[in-house]
């Protein structure tokens, strides 16, 4: 993780220069840069593949970005895109690399890498096969039990691409612990023509495992019992699932990284092969534009820097995802585990503490619906959130014209007003403006544009893990909280205590009521 995320006193002056910039200009509003720059809009815009975004709302001017770019310069980001795929090891604390993207790559330029590649490819084919055989099996419906990066990408993308009257099984998703969750699942379906995937790369993970043993007594029959893991002796073991039906994971990919492998089987199932392999196909387009483009031309260069400069230069402590396409509306709950789970450290990759705001909190919703719930907070509150707007410019559904132009009205129309405002003599009807925000515009979506968008966020996330001098790759602050509940939970059964006084108090209250 080179460059200035190694030394504290370099990007501690750099973040104060940015922070200088900002104070220049406070007195410089959105829609004051705008009208000032004809030809702002061109010149703040990045284009990839069926990705386009503008970040001509943005509150930086031209010197700014020479700062910010410098910044880019000093901490290497070239550099740690080619370590990146590269294989090298980017994962310090846990001592891997992070090879996503080999699980989309057309080809590779370093040795290990290589191998990544064709460890992938070996897999896909049998996950191809494996999907032939449950299409051909007359199955109608598939549930998948995982949770956090086991659940969360593919079901984004199934959510998002999965088409009804074609014939492909229905795909469903377990991940809560709640035992209301299996039986709302379940509820409806046939067991004898339901498939069920195991999705946990260490097969250790208690929700899944609760999960998984509900849903194969359900299920019956065992032949119809799929796993992915990277352990697969343990997945064998704990349900008795054959190994031709047991697809890997390594080490190397992150879970929250990890829908380009067989985690995502239940994507190629409800989509078919050829469209999992346009997913991955769009991924690596994105992968070669950030590896190739110069940082002023890249796309995850600019998100990444504007994330910075929201955070460190202007202080906001809050980032809105409103995708206006109600395909996309779990995007918002994707990216805030890519991105929260990945910045959310408080202290360096060498162990030191990092001194700086790292990641903000992300949130959101769908467009229009969420201008109804949150956006007069948005408009009229004192905290002032950036925001990313992600539109889709060709619906994909003929003969409703009025309202996909509606849509992309309202899509407009929030982005600029959140950044222009409007003056009034009403105090109530009157418009701060000025909240920055990009817009990130696609050209359809289908799955080549999907997977570029979240490949896209994947680098923007890893390159603000570069500038911070933090290690994205890990997620030890996920392992207090079931350590506890490990312990918690003979008590909750009866036996003996556990946990401060306040959980002997709670835990009796619930003994009494149970």
């Amino acid at each position: 993780m080179g460059g200035t995320g190694e030394g504290t006193p370099a990007l501690s002056s750099r973040i104060a220069a940015l922070r200088a910039h900002a104070e220049r200009l406070s007195g410089h509003p959105i829609r004051a840069l705008v009208s000032a720059d004809p030809g702002r809009s061109a010149a703040l815009s990045v284009s990839a593949g069926p990705l386009h975004a503008s970040f001509a709302r943005q509150r930086y001017d031209g010197r700014a970005l020479d700062e910010l770019f410098g910044l880019a310069s000093s901490a290497g980001l070239d550099a740690a895109l080619r370590a990146l795929a590269g294989g090298e090891q980017v994962n310090p604390t846990e001592g891997r690399p992070a090879l996503h993207t080999a699980l989309r790559a057309r080809d590779a330029a370093t040795p290990a890498a290589r191998e990544a590649v064709q460890l992938a490819r070996a897999a896909r084919a049998r996950m191809a096969e494996l999907v032939r055989g449950i299409h051909q099996a007359g199955i109608t419906d598939v549930v998948s039990v995982g949770i956090g990066g086991s659940d969360l990408g593919p079901r984004l993308v199934v959510d998002a691409l999965a088409q009804p009257g074609t014939g492909l099984p229905r795909v469903h998703f377990l991940s809560n612990v709640d035992p209301a969750a299996a039986a709302s699942v379940t509820a409806g379906l046939d067991p004898a023509r339901t498939a069920v995937i195991l999705v946990s790369k260490s097969f250790g993970t208690q929700e899944t495992l609760l999960n998984g043993r509900i849903l194969a007594d359900w299920l019956g029959d065992g032949s119809r019992l799929y796993a992915v893991s990277a352990n697969p002796g343990r997945a064998a073991e704990t349900f008795d699932i054959d190994p031709s039906r047991v697809l890997p994971m390594w080490d190397w990919v992150g879970g929250r990284y990890s829908m380009w492998s067989a985690v995502g089987f239940p994507i190629a199932i409800a989509l078919g092969m050829e469209r999992f392999e346009a997913l991955l196909g769009g991924a690596a387009e994105m992968d070669e534009h950030v590896l190739s483009a110069p940082l002023r031309e890249n796309i995850a260069a600019w998100h990444a820097l504007t994330a910075v400069w929201n955070r460190n230069a202007l202080g906001l402590h809050s980032h809105a995802v409103v995708p206006y396409a109600e395909r996309l509306r779990l995007l918002p709950a994707y990216l805030q585990q890519l991105v929260m789970e990945s910045l959310g450290k408080s202290v360096r990759a060498d162990g030191s503490r990092v001194g700086l705001d790292t990641v903000p909190v992300w949130w959101g919703g769908t467009g229009t619906d969420v201008q109804h719930s949150f956006f007069q907070a948005l408009h009229q509150g004192t905290g002032v959130a950036s925001m990313d707007f992600i539109g889709v410019i060709d619906p994909g559904i003929a003969g409703h014209d009025d309202n996909a132009h509606a849509l992309l009205a309202n899509l407009l129309a929030q982005s600029e007003a959140l950044a222009n405002g409007q003056d009034s003599d009403d105090p109530h009807r009157a418009y701060a403006g000025n909240r920055p925000n990009t817009v990130l515009l696609l050209d359809r979506l289908d799955a080549r544009s999907l997977g570029a968008l979240v490949a896209m966020y994947e680098h923007s996330v890893y390159l603000q893990g570069v500038l911070w001098g933090i290690n994205p790759f890990d997620q030890f602050g996920v392992e207090l909280g079931k350590q506890v509940a490990n312990r918690l939970l003979p008590a909750l059964k009866g036996d003996g205590e556990a946990g401060d006084p306040v959980t002997h108090d709670l835990i009796a209250r619930i003994r009494r009521a149970q």
